[in-house]
């Protein structure tokens, strides 16, 4: 639609060609190189043994093996609300990335225009033209490009630093998806835990009631005392307020996990489930290697801010540089309408070339890149407390899960052990051997132990929950996000 001639492209391209040699010279600011991770060597509390293949599934919580947890993990990550504004912070970051990417390329507007205008005719204008005015309309109809050569590279440091930006913003939702997922399964196995807590007791209060019921007979017939019966409803009621104390605790996790799926606190999200028995946690490999902190979202995202904070160093220094700018202006202008496009009516202008080289800033410059710096330096000093936090909670995971699994080793020989006594207790008190308190000593035991047991269990799957989560589960980084944390 614009006329340009030849000669006029053939500058224009000169000077572009001159520009992209010059930008190709050199760039700003360092490259990028990752921190040393912490290497291959095992933890200190894993498991003993050649290493193994330790990565988990993407949904890490299918190796537990149950289809009500599956459903929960899946409906939080679709309808809780942090994870929707995590997914929204990610979309900002891109956005920002595409603004800056625009940067590099050329800028090019188009427009037009409608003018009428009368000059005095007693200007010095008006006067060499004989006190004669110039009136009369203009049409206009062109275009306006403008380009910053990136002679240094500050440009691309700019969008180094916002690619690297988004990476961090895609870490931190990966970080919400792994903190919701751990949460939801450590409620599920909490619910679980408590249902096999109110299954014992359920089982506990029939076998005090029928204890009741055996003292009462024994003295009404005259073969037992008043303290016995005082003794037998005594446990008969504390097995009932312990519980409707573990429905109070089951009432309020159950609220907490209504929220994490994103529903109403209000509503029965998990009804309880009959009997006492856990499942038994996964297995943990051997041979943990700690290289695999690498795919915590937390530490890949500390990288990636990393990695902008070195590319901002770039920005501040290509301040201190000139910036050479390209503009142009090509297309028609006409009194009349009708001869607007006409190959007589082309305007066009190439250049200026525009340079700009700071002299006195009163210290701007320098004080943006102290600043650079200095921020860098904090984002190093920042990841490596990260790494360390890191390391702890894997240790500490791996850690209760090596003690709760002996401690429940050692807690299935109490159980068995106390359930025993109870039945000797029991049996001795029927013939008249030793009287009820050795009952209701032998009944406290029991149920101790037996509770104590299913804590244990539930404390263990809730380790193996904890492991997940502390190596990053099974969250696996983008590509992209794996080549900045190498």
């Amino acid at each position: 639609m614009f006329a340009i001639t030849l000669q006029s492209t053939k500058r224009l391209a000169l000077a572009a060609a001159v520009g992209l040699a010059l930008s190709a010279c050199g760039t700003v600011g360092s490259d990028f190189k990752a921190p040393k991770n912490v290497g291959d060597s095992a933890f200190r509390h894993a498991p003993q043994g050649s290493a193994a293949e330790a990565r988990l599934p993407q949904q890490w919580w299918t190796v537990f093996g149950d289809e009500t947890l599956n459903r929960l993990e899946q409906q939080a990550l679709r309808d809780n609300p942090s994870v929707q504004a995590a997914a929204q912070r990610l979309l900002q970051a891109e956005a920002q990335l595409g603004v800056a990417r625009a940067n590099q390329q050329p800028s090019l507007s188009v427009n037009t225009s409608v003018s009428n205008s009368r000059t005095s005719a007693n200007t010095s204008q008006g006067i060499a033209l004989g006190h004669r005015s110039i009136s009369g309309n203009q049409y206009a109809l062109g275009a306006a490009m403008s380009y910053e050569l990136d002679l240094l590279g500050r440009v691309r440091r700019a969008v180094e630093a916002a690619d690297a930006q988004a990476l961090a913003a895609q870490a931190d939702r990966d970080g919400v998806l792994l903190l919701l997922s751990s949460q939801v399964a450590s409620s599920y196995w909490q619910l679980r835990g408590l249902d096999a807590e109110l299954a014992i007791l359920n089982n506990a209060l029939g076998t005090r009631r029928e204890s009741e019921e055996l003292v009462n007979a024994r003295f009404n017939a005259g073969l037992s005392n008043e303290l016995d019966t005082s003794r037998a409803r005594i446990e008969r009621a504390n097995a009932e307020a312990d519980l409707q104390e573990v429905q109070r605790q089951r009432n309020q996790i159950e609220h907490g996990l209504a929220v994490l799926l994103g529903a109403s606190p209000s509503a029965s999200v998990l009804p309880a489930v009959a009997g006492s028995t856990m499942p038994q946690p996964p297995v943990i490999p051997a041979g943990l290697p700690a290289s695999l902190l690498g795919q915590r979202p937390d530490l890949a995202g500390s990288v990636a801010t990393l990695r902008a904070a070195n590319a901002q160093i770039g920005v501040a220094e290509g301040a201190f540089y000139p910036a050479l700018t390209l503009t142009g202006n090509f297309g028609f202008a006409s009194e009349k309408l009708s001869d607007t496009l006409k190959s007589g009516s082309r305007v066009f202008s190439a250049g200026p070339l525009g340079l700009s080289l700071p002299i006195f800033d009163g210290g701007r410059n320098k004080a943006n890149l102290a600043f650079a710096k200095a921020r860098y330096e904090e984002a190093i000093a920042n990841h490596q407390g990260k790494l360390l936090t890191a390391l702890r909670e894997v240790e500490d995971a791996l850690s209760d899960a090596q003690q709760r699994k002996q401690q429940g080793e050692l807690q299935t020989v109490s159980r068995d052990a106390a359930a025993r006594a109870y039945q000797v207790a029991l049996a001795r008190y029927e013939r008249g051997i030793s009287t009820y308190l050795d009952v209701t000593d032998a009944q406290r035991s029991a149920l101790s132990a037996e509770r104590a047991a299913a804590q244990i269990g539930t404390q263990r799957l809730l380790a193996a929950v904890a492991v997940a989560r502390a190596l990053g589960a099974g969250w696996q980084a983008d590509a992209r996000l794996a080549t900045v944390t190498q």
